[in-house]
């Protein structure tokens, strides 16, 4: 697909239902509890999870546990799809049935962080061998009616709360922040506790329920994921790995001007999108160029405004590349030049977009050296540190744009500087970017690591340049290696480093 663009999605308010002390309320008459004797829901679970999430401040520390809970449905033998969000960063997973009370441990089998789905199975598959499975329908056609069936908020009783189809479109999905895909909006309420529970019409899954809008934003707005994307999880994971979405790494603007379509020789039949730019470390580079325009993916043709009619709907040109997998080609036909050429790009994942979006079940990695804590630059870090430094910023927002990702794969930010009297007045250059170490070129967060090395020392001096700062850290060596282990016992660090790898 053509590079999905990063999107805050701060007002999106996903469905998963933290544990309180304080009292949830239900909207009046958004949700009726139903009947579980006529089997018909038999197949939905209530899923409870017990959470740590990563400290990104400290990461040397375990984290903070917390506690969740969400819906899943059976969609095999001791299967049971449900949503990422419900069972990230967990340490404990527990499936309950209104009929069955008894908890069953379970653990996650397949996790899509990029779209939001996980299929977890329970330890002890035989209480479940008799429960009915769900099976899936199509897309649901615009202002038809579905019901969304859970345990909104964290509720001991499955509810149900019905609503129309209101929109089918591409939308950011707020658990990477940064993943587009195809979405139903719908206007029943998701609730939290709905994460993960299937979204009906005519007895059959049409969607499963990932997120909604907060009431300041907007009221009984929620969206689903369609049994298209649901269905592309099923198949990648067929060999026992997922091995994610794929992306054409281009961006694109509309060709609907008559004065530009006369100039890139266009005809009159609405066909042709024009490339805007193509990622060096993309699929398409080498391929597709700047200035090209885009006429077919698949013998599809792409019209004007990137919509393709793809399954007999109009589509955003994504959807085509979005049934694909890794290793998979694309076929296209385009306009260079006034000429005419049909070309094919081998599909695969575009490593460097991740780094955009937030990240689940990773230990936070990082360097302590004499009190300065080094850390790989993440939305994670950026997120839990709230950085206000403009190079670090810019580095960040612009990743893409400006090709950051080409010089520095993985930006690496010194973000604490432990006080100790080997490190006076260093404080002030917290949240700044590393840009070599002992002349060493900090490319990725392992770079440092190797920089620092004892043996690897430049004379007696350890010198740090920082990106856009005039002034560099300068340590004596024999200082800061004595200064080390009594930092690390005064602020009651266990280990100096985790380095992990560059892939996680």
């Amino acid at each position: 697909m053509h590079l999905r663009r990063f999107l805050p999605v701060f007002s999106l308010l996903c469905g998963l239902c933290f544990h309180s002390s304080a009292a949830a309320e239900e909207t009046p008459g958004a949700s009726q509890v139903i009947d579980m004797n006529s089997g018909e829901w038999d197949g939905i679970v209530n899923i409870d999870v017990s959470v740590l999430f990563p400290d990104y401040r400290e990461p040397w520390n375990a984290g903070q546990p917390s506690g969740g809970s969400g819906t899943g449905f059976l969609i095999g033998k001791n299967r049971f799809l449900t949503n990422a969000h419900v069972v990230s960063n967990a340490t404990k997973i527990v499936i309950r049935t209104t009929n069955d009370p008894q908890p069953h441990p379970a653990r996650i089998v397949h996790v899509a962080h990029d779209c939001d789905l996980a299929i977890i199975e329970a330890e002890d598959g035989a209480p479940f061998e008799k429960m009915r499975q769900l099976t899936f329908g199509g897309i649901p056609k615009l202002n038809t009616e579905v019901i969304a069936v859970g345990y909104p908020i964290g509720g001991d009783r499955i509810s149900v709360t019905r609503g129309v189809v209101s929109r089918i479109d591409f939308r950011t999905f707020s658990h990477s922040g940064v993943d587009q895909h195809l979405a139903i909006q719908v206007d029943a309420a998701i609730n939290p506790g709905n994460s993960g529970g299937p979204v009906l019409q005519g007895g059959k899954v049409v969607g499963v329920a990932f997120q909604g809008y907060s009431g300041s934003v907007a009221q009984n707005v929620g969206y689903i994921i369609p049994v298209p994307v649901i269905q592309r999880l099923l198949k990648d994971v067929e060999d026992g790995r997922y091995d994610h979405y794929v992306d054409l790494a281009i961006t694109d603007f509309p060709v609907e001007n008559v004065a530009q379509k006369k100039a890139l020789k266009l005809g009159d039949d609405g066909v042709g999108v024009m490339i805007a730019d193509v990622e060096p470390a993309g699929c398409a580079s080498g391929v597709l160029q700047r200035g090209d325009v885009l006429l077919s993916m698949d013998g599809n043709p792409v019209l004007n405004n990137g919509l393709i009619r793809f399954e007999g709907e109009l589509m955003d040109m994504n959807e085509v590349v979005e049934r694909k997998f890794a290793g998979d080609t694309l076929k296209v036909s385009l306009m260079r030049d006034g000429k005419k050429s049909d070309k094919e790009i081998k599909l695969t994942r575009f490593a460097p977009y991740v780094r955009l979006g937030s990240t689940y079940n990773q230990r936070p990695r990082y360097l302590v050296y004499a009190g300065l804590v080094f850390q790989p630059l993440d939305r994670n870090l950026m997120d839990a540190h709230q950085v206000r430094d403009p190079v670090a910023n810019y580095l960040f927002d612009n990743y893409l744009t400006d090709k950051i990702y080409v010089e520095r794969p993985e930006p690496v930010m010194l973000t604490t500087v432990l006080s100790d009297e080997v490190n006076t007045y260093f404080a002030a250059y917290a949240q700044s970017v590393i840009d070599e170490i002992n002349g060493m070129k900090i490319r990725n967060f392992q770079d440092v690591a190797e920089a620092l090395k004892k043996e690897d020392a430049r004379k007696d001096f350890i010198v740090i340049k920082l990106v856009e700062k005039g002034r560099p850290l300068v340590l004596r060596r024999d200082l800061a290696e004595a200064a080390h282990p009594r930092i690390m016992k005064t602020y009651g660090i266990p280990e100096d480093s985790y380095i992990g790898s560059e892939e996680e």
